[in-house]
């Protein structure tokens, strides 16, 4: 089982307070010989006569010195999830969730601007002091 990420039990917290229900912390993405985890998987319901909306969320901090080394590591990992979800539980959308300070300092440059413009994430920003969801992008 992985490392939770620092943020974890904030941006549960998040989704939780936003209605979505935890279905699975973390998320298993069951291969033939190897096991992969996203951090959480949530539902909710959209309407009596749309049913249940599921996604995944990976949590990243980016607290190394480079920006630029946690995203590359962030989308890498995103697109293999993204991937996987595909496969074998197509029902679930993946979204990476980052605060507000990473969102303003990655996100609004031009690098993540170019990834976001180009439909390759999608984002979950959160206030970790309010433990607040403030973003889907794209909205959902």
């Amino acid at each position: 089982m992985p490392a939770k990420d620092i943020f974890h039990g904030c941006v549960k917290n998040a989704l939780i307070k936003s209605g979505w229900d935890i279905t699975h912390d973390p998320f298993r993405i069951r291969l033939t010989r190897k096991n992969l985890f996203v951090d959480l998987g949530a539902e909710r319901l959209i309407a009596a006569d749309r049913g249940t909306e599921k996604i995944a969320v990976e949590i990243k901090s980016f607290t190394h010195a480079s920006d630029i080394k946690d995203l590359e590591d962030a989308l890498g990992q995103f697109i293999l999830y993204e991937r996987l979800l595909i496969r074998y539980a197509p029902e679930r959308r993946l979204y990476l969730a980052v605060s507000d300070s990473v969102y303003t300092t990655v996100f609004e440059e031009e690098v993540g601007q170019i990834l976001l413009e180009d439909n390759l994430i999608r984002l979950l920003t959160f206030d970790p002091k309010q433990e607040m969801i403030t973003q889907w992008i794209p909205l959902q």
